[in-house]
């Protein structure tokens, strides 16, 4: 049933009561309109009344549980505002019964209510204080006791409602009483009154049926898709319709707020995502920058349109104290010498004002006479100006200033603060780079610039030399010609003899320049002997400790000194990649063409690679082809070291797949398009590929360079120095070869030697490449020798089963001499391990005096570089002394020089041994000295 037909159906029952009304007596229709004032104007509004308080109680409840628990500050604000506001009406509505009330039972039930609400409120005031002071201790309790006094109260008022109710139910029955004993009287007025009455109730028809309408058409004409605005029904009348539209209204102000908080937090999200994603881009640009004047010129250029700025420029400190200056080094969208100061001091104009207060300033009240930014049709004044200072470590180190057609908004000025906070440490990052290339560039120049001179200067010499010769056979014909001439004569002789002078000259720069190439070979010697002194303790102790059968550490413990061992050959292997790198780039390196045997070149790779494929599970494959020639002249050291760094680069950065090897004669057409292939002949080409990670196109040139890697960064997930390539480059450039690389990031790589047979050596290098006798350092065992194993010492090496035969260390008393505590410590422990008498000296003196005290010694372990008397003078001393000519002294050093083997000899030494040592090593030379 439609709610029109309610409505008539009611109105009609109304119609039928009215007539009936119309028929009572004065008296009965006086009783009745009493009756109907006690229930509608009396109970009714006493029960309306009491509803509206416990409303009002119900979401002062509502609010404060609200604001205790999920509001944040201004929501908080706003629910205890709410329920002050209703505190207040509660106290008005109970007023307003109180005086109406003419029963005794409904004032005893106010006046409970009003007693409960009071204690409630004071329980309520308790808990909005600790919620206005932030103090949450002991607000549950305060709940609890809250929520006990709610109950009371609600329940008080409900037994109030009810007791209206009941009063206005037997009001009501009274009233129908009195309607039946009128039903008689009234009969005749009914056909009267019908007119009338349905006059009216098809006028209230109609109304009703606009006012449904009206809310109708409000309803239909919502925009679901945006509720930002909702249109509101007008209220017309104060009954159930008038309810709806008045609930609707309140329906649509929640949507409309919910809405535009929603968006709100919409947009902070997207200003947020706007500032992350231009903050990571600017940190992103930063990278494999090492210029400041590139990097004020990226960043201007990247931040100025993010910023919506038209103009722009950045200034970088230059200079100290009074000197200091900020000087422009690049801008945006500028007008040539017109965009901006050149540079400016401390509290120079605003900008300088805000470096020196190391404050940002916004401008946005610009004169309309300033005009800065240009197009193609005029110049344009910007409506705002931002000025920033970048701080690094408390001192500003750049300025950065922009200006805008439009406001700079609050989004923009935040991410150009966080743009900034990283940005001065990137600046004295890339300052740092370019001091370090300044000085490597100038140590480089002034290398070769005396290089040049001494060349030079030799030319000179020689010039001067013959022109000397020439001028004295002039002299003594224009004797034997004329006399006249003998003062010509003396002129001459008074050149001669400055051209002597300049002579000498030359002669003493040319031997300083020598002393200075001197210095230089003695600083490597010197460094190798420093660096490799602390890893021949650290090999020896953790070779000790790593021993499963003499150790007592546990297998732990022995682990841990295995990894100390192989950390240690690392360095070592460092140590020496760097020694022949810098002995290549000055020409030291010695190189010896020989004859080789490639038929043996697969079998030897096999050998020394396939554990390290069954170890990754990947396959190991070598192809040679028939053409290629058995017999191969080259230096076989070199050419293996090579084909070693390349194996062990594809092996390490291959995880599955294969790694395989192609050695063919190679087509000298396809080689001259990477080396000229004039002077030699019979190429070779070796292919290294693997299936591994791959090295993107821009870092191909990269790697060649010595300290250079692919993956470069802090967090890289492979090791290693950056030095093996770079090495294979240069020895394949002393062999007369070359290395190229072609690859494909995540694809794999393949890496092509080329290098040809070279009977007579590499004569297009000749001199370059000559063996000299001031070699910086000699050639290491560990980073030069072929991979197929070390070179053995002089000493004859003994099988564990004879040495553990012969035990000729028993009873032996050693001297050691050294002025490093740590390696007197290393073999003290370690040949005291044999069964030895250790004795110690720190210096050659001390040597001697123990050698003068009589103890019987059977080997002496004779550092040689050592202060006060070095070891050379302390072996000679020896020497000197007939009684010790037989004495074994077995000469160690870390210095490696070439020549120091033979110099030791000479010096008195049995025999020589380099550091770091190696512990069987060692044995096995005292072994054979011992056992003589």
């Amino acid at each position: 049933m439609g709610f029109k037909k309610k409505q008539m159906l009611g109105f009609g029952l109304i119609l039928l009561f009215l007539a009936i009304l119309l028929s009572f007596m004065m008296v009965m229709l006086n009783n009745l309109k009493s009756s109907m004032t006690e229930i509608v104007e009396n109970r009714y509004e006493k029960v309306q009344d009491s509803m509206e308080i416990r409303q009002l109680f119900s979401r002062s409840d509502r609010e404060i549980l609200f604001a205790a628990n999920d509001a944040n500050k201004e929501e908080r604000a706003e629910s205890l505002e709410i329920i002050n506001e209703n505190h207040s009406l509660i106290e008005s509505k109970v007023a307003g019964l109180s005086g109406s009330l003419n029963k005794a039972e409904a004032k005893q039930l106010l006046k409970e209510f009003e007693t409960q609400y009071a204690s409630y409120s004071i329980t309520e005031a308790e808990i909005i204080q600790k919620i206005k002071s932030g103090n949450s201790s002991d607000l549950t309790s305060l709940m609890d006791d809250q929520r006990e006094k709610r109950t009371k109260v609600i329940s008080t008022m409900d037994a109030f409602k009810d007791y209206q109710e009941g009063v206005m139910k037997d009001t009501l029955s009274n009233s129908k009483q009195t309607y039946e004993d009128m039903i008689g009287f009234v009969i005749f007025a009914v056909i009267l009154s019908i007119l009338v009455i349905s006059v009216t109730v098809v006028w209230m028809i109609r109304s009703t049926s606009k006012d449904l309408q009206s809310i109708t058409n409000v309803i239909k004409n919502i925009d679901f898709k945006n509720l930002s605005v909702i249109p509101r029904v007008p209220v017309r009348t104060t009954d159930e319709i008038g309810d709806i539209a008045r609930s609707f209204n309140d329906m649509a102000e929640s949507l409309e707020d919910y809405n535009r908080k929603e968006k709100d937090f919409t947009e902070k999200i997207s200003e947020q995502n706007w500032i992350q994603t231009r903050v990571a881009d600017i940190a992103t640009m930063y990278q494999r920058i090492v210029d400041v004047e590139v990097l004020a010129d990226r960043f201007i250029t990247r931040l100025a349109p993010m910023m919506g700025a038209s103009i722009g420029a950045f200034y970088v400190k230059r200079g100290e104290g009074v000197d200091m200056r900020f000087v422009k080094l690049a801008s945006f969208a500028g007008d040539g010498e017109d965009s901006g100061r050149r540079e400016f001091r401390l509290g120079e104009g605003v900008i300088g004002q805000c470096a020196l207060e190391k404050k940002s300033k916004v401008i946005d009240d610009i004169p309309e006479d300033f005009q800065l930014v240009t197009t193609g049709l005029g110049e344009v004044n910007p409506k705002s100006i931002v000025i920033a200072p970048v701080v690094f470590e408390e001192e500003v180190v750049a300025m950065v200033e922009l200006a805008s057609l439009e406001t700079f908004t609050k989004l923009q000025k935040s991410f150009l603060n966080q743009v900034l906070e990283t940005l001065g440490i990137t600046i004295n990052n890339v300052e740092g780079r370019m001091e370090i290339e300044r000085l490597l560039k100038e140590s480089q120049a002034q290398t070769e610039e005396l290089q040049a001179q001494s060349e030079e200067l030799q030319s000179q010499s020689e010039e001067m030399q013959a022109q000397s010769e020439e001028l004295q056979t002039q002299a003594e014909e224009l004797r034997m010609i004329n006399e006249q001439l003998e003062e010509r004569n003396r002129e001459t002789e008074e050149k001669s003899k400055e051209l002597l002078v300049a002579k000498q000259n030359l002669e003493k720069q040319a031997e300083e320049l020598k002393l200075s190439s001197k210095y230089k070979s003695e600083f490597m010697a010197n460094m190798s002997h420093e660096l490799r002194t602390p890893l021949n303790s650290i090999l020896i102790l953790s070779e000790m400790l790593s021993d499963p059968n003499d150790s007592k550490l546990n297998e732990e413990q022995q682990e841990f000194a295995r990894v100390i061992n192989s950390s240690g050959q690392d360095l070592l292997t460092l140590i020496n990649d760097i020694l022949d790198l810098s002995k290549v780039e000055v020409g030291k390196l010695e190189v010896v063409f020989d004859e080789m045997n490639l038929s043996e070149l697969p079998e030897l790779l096999h050998r020394n690679f396939d554990h390290v494929a069954k170890k990754k599970n990947i396959d190991f494959i070598i192809e040679k082809s028939k053409n290629v020639p058995d017999i191969f002249f080259t230096d076989e050291q070199r050419f293996q070291q090579i084909l070693k760094n390349l194996l062990s680069n594809a092996f390490k950065f291959t995880a599955k797949g294969s790694v395989s090897v192609q050695i063919q004669k190679a087509d000298e057409e396809n080689v001259a398009q990477w080396i000229q292939t004039k002077g030699a002949s019979n190429w070779v080409e070796i292919k290294v590929t693997d299936t591994g990670i791959g090295i993107s196109k821009e870092k191909q040139k990269l790697i060649f360079e010595a300290f250079q890697q692919g993956d470069g960064a802090t967090m890289r997930k492979y090791g290693g120095t950056g030095l093996g390539l770079s090495i294979c480059r240069e020895f394949a450039k002393l062999l007369g070869g070359w290395v190229i690389v072609d690859s494909e990031e995540g694809q794999g790589s393949t890496f092509t030697f080329f290098i040809p047979s070279m009977p007579e050596g590499f004569k297009n290098v000749g001199e370059a490449i000559a063996a000299s006798p001031e070699v910086a350092a000699a050639n290491h065992d560990d980073s030069a020798a072929p991979f197929g194993g070390q070179e053995e010492s002089d000493a004859v090496i003994m099988d564990e089963e004879d040495r553990d035969k012969v035990k000729p260390f028993c009873n032996k008393t050693v001297l050691v001499v050294d002025d490093d505590h740590r390696n007197i410590f290393a073999l003290k422990n370690a040949l005291k391990h044999e069964g030895m008498e250790i004795l110690t000296a720190e210096n050659g003196y001390e040597c001697l005096e123990l050698l003068e005290k009589g103890n019987d010694i059977d080997v002496i372990l004779m550092d040689i570089m050592m202060p006060g008397m070095d070891g050379y003078e302390t072996m000679t001393r020896i020497r000197e002394q007939s009684k010790f000519e037989d004495l074994p002294i077995i000469a160690l050093t870390a210095k490696a020089m070439k020549g120091d083997r033979e110099k030791c000899l000479k010096a008195g030494a049995s025999d020589y041994v380099s550091k770091p040592l190696k512990l069987d090593q060692l044995l096995s030379v005292l072994r054979v000295w011992l056992t003589n």
